[in-house]
Formats: structure tokens, C-alpha cells, sequence
């Protein structure tokens, strides 16, 4: 008895089914080429962004933006540039930000420094426990009169983090949102970035300065071998494909 399931396999693929599985398969590995060379792209932008930030925290501090000069501040140029301000604390408009540090969790303290000039900048003065969270509890650190703040400039944290969003209304605040810390303090005048402190102590202990994370993941050396590994197997089936299409076709 004539096994049918057997003969069915042994038999070539149509002209058209072969054309249109070939076609299917070469697209694969186009696009696993594509998305292997993309990764290779990334690495190379990691790469330079990580030595581009390393030079910028290693750097000796320069002055931070002007106001005539904060519509050209950018992530890609400024974020974790070295850099220093001179002024006076404006300590009673203190906000508390949720922070999730090597020390634990507890929250940064953003005070904004008035400079000479008027206009004012957020700093991150560091972090504070949670129960040590009332001014009253750090009063030595209310540094009051001319200071000078060495640190990193950072960016504005719009809005919240991805599971918690700032809540104004409430001055629940889980994210550095720059703009809208100085609407809710009436902080006029204020830059769009705010700095990161360094280690510098302060009186008392807190906050702590010096805990900006520069970590960087950089995976895309790994993703991009994975992605020419997986197009290496699909173009070897493609070729094992054909040769038994060619096998099948000689001995039908």
C-alpha cells in the first residue's frame, strides 16, 4: 500500500508556492540585516555618547547657559555638563521629589538659586531619608546668603515617571519637572534645566550631593550578532530549501 503522506512530501513545490516562500524568506533576511546593521548605528551612538558625557563630568565647571542663551539648551549638548552657579538660596520654596537612590528611598531636595542677574536655577541639592524630610529636621543645611553650587546640568523631567504622574494640586512631585515646581513655588524667571550638586557636604549631613547615576546600558553589540545570527539560519534554510526543490525536481 502506497504510503500517500510520504509521496505528497517527496514531491516538488509548485513553481509558484517555491517563488512565493523564497520571496518570503529573502525579505526575513533583508530585514534581519536591516535590523542587525541598525544595532551596529546604535553602538556606534552609544559609543560616543558615552565618551562625550565622560568628557563633560571630567571636565573643568563653566558657567551654566544665560537667560539669552536657554532656548539653545539641548540634551544632546548639555545634559551632564560640568558646570557652576553663584547666589542665594531661595529656601522657602523647597519641593520634595520622590527618589529611589543607593541610599534608599527618600527625596531629592530642589531649591532654586536667584543669581545676579534675576533669573533663577532649580538645584538638586541632593537626597534626603524620608524621615528626614522636614526642613526643620536639616535646618543646618538652609544655607541662607551668597553660595556657589558646583554640579551637572540635567534636563527638565516633564510631567512624572511612567507608573506616577506629578500631582501639583497635591505637591506630590515624582519627577524634576522644572517648569512646573516653579509655577506651583511662583519661582519667576526661572531656566529650563536644573542642576544636579555634586558631593560637596553640606551642614549637618543632608542632603547628600553626588548621587546623579550615569549609567548607559549597551546591549546593541549583542542585539546586532543575534540579528545576523538569526539571518545566517533563515538564509541557510532558504539555501536547503532550494537544493531539495532542485534534489526532488531530478529524480521526478
Amino acid at each position: 500500500m502506497t504510503d500517500i503522506s510520504s509521496d505528497q512530501q517527496d514531491r516538488p513545490r509548485s513553481a509558484v508556492t517555491l517563488a512565493i516562500l523564497g520571496i518570503g524568506l529573502l525579505a526575513l533576511v533583508a530585514a534581519l540585516i536591516a535590523l542587525g546593521t541598525w544595532q551596529v548605528y546604535r553602538l556606534s551612538w552609544k559609543l560616543d555618547l558615552i565618551a562625550r558625557v565622560d568628557a563633560r563630568v571630567h571636565a573643568e565647571p563653566v558657567t551654566p547657559p544665560t537667560r539669552a542663551n536657554w532656548g539653545k539648551v539641548n540634551t544632546a549638548d548639555d545634559e551632564y555638563r560640568r558646570v557652576t552657579a553663584t547666589g542665594t538660596f531661595e529656601n522657602d520654596k523647597e519641593t520634595l521629589v520622590a527618589a529611589s537612590t543607593a541610599l534608599g528611598a527618600g527625596y531629592w531636595v530642589m531649591t532654586p538659586l536667584r543669581l545676579a542677574d534675576g533669573s533663577a536655577i532649580s538645584i538638586n541639592r541632593g537626597f534626603v531619608p524620608t524621615d528626614r524630610r522636614a526642613p526643620a529636621s536639616q535646618s543646618q543645611s538652609q544655607i541662607t546668603g551668597l553660595t556657589t553650587v558646583t554640579g551637572l546640568m540635567r534636563m527638565t523631567e516633564p510631567k512624572g515617571i511612567l507608573l506616577r504622574s506629578n500631582d501639583p494640586a497635591a505637591d506630590r512631585w515624582y519627577s524634576r519637572d522644572v517648569s512646573a515646581i516653579a509655577e506651583k513655588r511662583g519661582i519667576v524667571d526661572v531656566a529650563p534645566f536644573f542642576i544636579d550638586a555634586d558631593a560637596t557636604p553640606n551642614a549637618g549631613g543632608l542632603p547628600v550631593g553626588g548621587l546623579t547615576v550615569l549609567d548607559f546600558p549597551n546591549n546593541h553589540l549583542v542585539y546586532a550578532i543575534t540579528w545576523y545570527v538569526l539571518a545566517i539560519m533563515v538564509a541557510g534554510l532558504l539555501v536547503y530549501i532550494v537544493r531539495n526543490e532542485v534534489r526532488l525536481r531530478r529524480i521526478s
